[in-house]
């Protein structure tokens, strides 16, 4: 009896066993390298702050961040061919009424999701008035930036690039040239010649700090504007010729299959390309997060200064993201949103880690695809049309951030100056490229629009890094749950085609058809 016992405990316990092998086997093939992924992020925060205490180098950082460099530059290394034959080849197999519907469903969507990004973030900022807080420096920047005029037309310059090669790696962008005017005094003999230098500043060489040496009199100072570029991938520019190639090629028939077919094998070519990277992503996240940590200033002094702001414009991102952009995927699908977003959370984390919605692109096709089973045509177009124009953290954080600096100077904006703001902000989350801290650009334009001081953005960038990320979580979680949103109203459009009714019935249809024939022919 009692070898009856133990065997029979025996066979519960290996039973046991092998159920919770199989449970984790299949736990892991699911979930294994999203629970690699927080558990990176969670390491490289602590790394990061253990750190601190060793006081490194700046050789010592540039070293210690050598893997992180490596994911970005391996995600940056996709963006090009999968914007490309994702949007060619998606187009190109679809119904032109369908893809126009689509198109005009998109843009709508994004257009309406950054307006109530924005409006959240004004009606935030305005009521925990974050601004009675901070303190403003001593010191001011020196530069010069653009109007909102020729923010606008580099906008509009780099949808049509004139050279698309040029496009991949570079962008059009107008540079400011300061021109001394001579007051015309005359030289005295043995007096040396005065002169303006502007010197970039030590720690941020895109900030330019006027030296001013002693002029009497003082000259008159003139700007004049250059075409210029800046090193970032016109990303706009690639989307809007890529669009249009697939367009004319799904009209073009027969004679366009071989691109499209070599799009289609280079699409399926470079989310294999992912499927093996992503791998190696917790390993390069832990030094990508660690890496920033070790460059932060001290968080005291920063939380001091800038805390309320930060709770503001966190606030405002947690709630456009958890609760606005939720409720209105239930509305329009009917669906549960947060099963929608389990399935992107690994494409969250790749935000988080890098702060540009642009790299994290391939990562986000990945699992809309996988995981929540996104019609491929649908998510080939949306996303990266989202990674390019759909910024709402961005919009949010760059209305927050004029308000902000309007409060800190004691500056009272009347309702047409915020609705400035909010038109502004959304125009120029559109333009603001999907790479780390772009926002700082753009929202140059935001505070010419209404006369704030463009010096004062140094009062932010202490804690901008941090919040770059959140903001693009933000972005990336928009562009998911519009393919969701947009994949249900347009199912109908591409749902499959029913079969021929010659040959394509099963064995009865068959059988009907040949009788049928034989009939026919029996009795002509």
């Amino acid at each position: 009896m009692w070898e009856w016992v133990r065997r029979a405990v025996l066979h519960s316990l290996a039973t046991a066993l092998l159920r919770l092998w199989k449970w984790l086997r299949a736990f892991w093939y699911k979930n294994g390298l999203l629970t690699l992924s927080m558990l990176s992020v969670v390491t490289g925060c602590l790394l990061g702050f253990l750190l601190r205490a060793l006081e490194l180098t700046d050789l010592e950082k540039q070293y210690f961040s050598f893997p992180g460099e490596l994911l970005m530059r391996m995600l940056k290394m996709l963006i090009l061919p999968l914007i490309t034959s994702s949007l060619m080849s998606g187009l190109a197999t679809m119904d032109s009424k369908a893809c126009g519907k689509m198109g005009v469903i998109t843009i709508t969507y994004y257009l309406w999701t950054t307006f109530m990004a924005v409006t959240v973030g004004i009606i935030l900022v305005v009521s925990i008035h974050p601004g009675a807080a901070a303190q403003k420096d001593n010191y001011s920047v020196g530069k010069v930036v653009l109007s909102s005029a020729d923010a606008l037309l580099d906008l509009i310059r780099n949808m049509f690039p004139s050279n698309l090669v040029e496009a991949s790696f570079q962008q059009y962008r107008t540079v400011l040239v300061p021109v001394v005017k001579s007051p015309g005094f005359p030289k005295i003999p043995g007096k040396p010649l005065n002169f303006i230098y502007f010197a970039p500043d030590d720690k941020n060489p895109e900030i330019h700090r006027p030296v001013f040496l002693e002029l009497t009199p003082s000259p008159e100072m003139t700007y004049r504007t250059l075409a210029g570029t800046s090193n970032e991938m016109n990303v706009l520019g690639i989307v809007i010729f890529s669009a249009t190639i697939g367009l004319l090629l799904g009209k073009m028939g027969e004679r366009g299959a071989p691109l499209v077919n070599v799009c289609q094998c280079l699409n399926e070519a470079v989310m294999k390309i992912v499927s093996m990277a992503v791998w190696y992503f917790p390993f390069g996240i832990v030094f990508l997060i660690a890496g920033k940590i070790l460059e932060m200033e001290d968080p005291s002094v920063i939380g001091q200064k800038l805390g309320l702001y930060v709770i503001t414009v966190v606030s405002g991102l947690a709630v456009h993201g958890i609760i606005l952009l939720p409720l209105l995927f239930v509305l329009i699908t009917k669906k549960n949103p947060f099963a929608f977003i389990q399935g992107i959370l690994q494409a969250l984390l790749i935000a988080l880690a890098t702060s540009s919605s642009s790299a994290t692109l391939p990562i986000t096709l990945k699992c809309l695809l996988e995981n929540n089973g996104i019609d491929r045509r649908v998510a080939r177009f949306v996303l990266p049309v989202g990674a390019t124009i759909n910024m709402d953290g961005t919009a949010l954080y760059e209305a927050v951030a004029a308000i902000f600096i309007a409060q800190v100077n004691e500056y009272e904006l009347d309702l047409g100056q915020i609705i400035t703001i909010s038109i502004t902000a959304s125009a120029a989350s559109i333009g603001a490229a999907g790479i780390p801290q772009s926002g700082l650009v753009t929202m140059v334009i935001v505070l010419t629009s209404v006369g704030l001081p463009t010096e004062d953005i140094t009062l932010i960038i202490a804690v901008d890094w941090a919040l770059d990320r959140l903001r693009t979580m933000t972005n990336v979680l928009g562009d998911a749950l519009a393919a969701g949103i947009i994949a249900h109203v347009c199912h109908k459009d591409f749902a499959p085609k029913p079969p021929p009714v010659r040959g394509t019935w099963g064995r009865a249809g068959r059988a009907r058809e040949t009788a049928s024939h034989t009939k026919t022919t029996a009795h002509p």
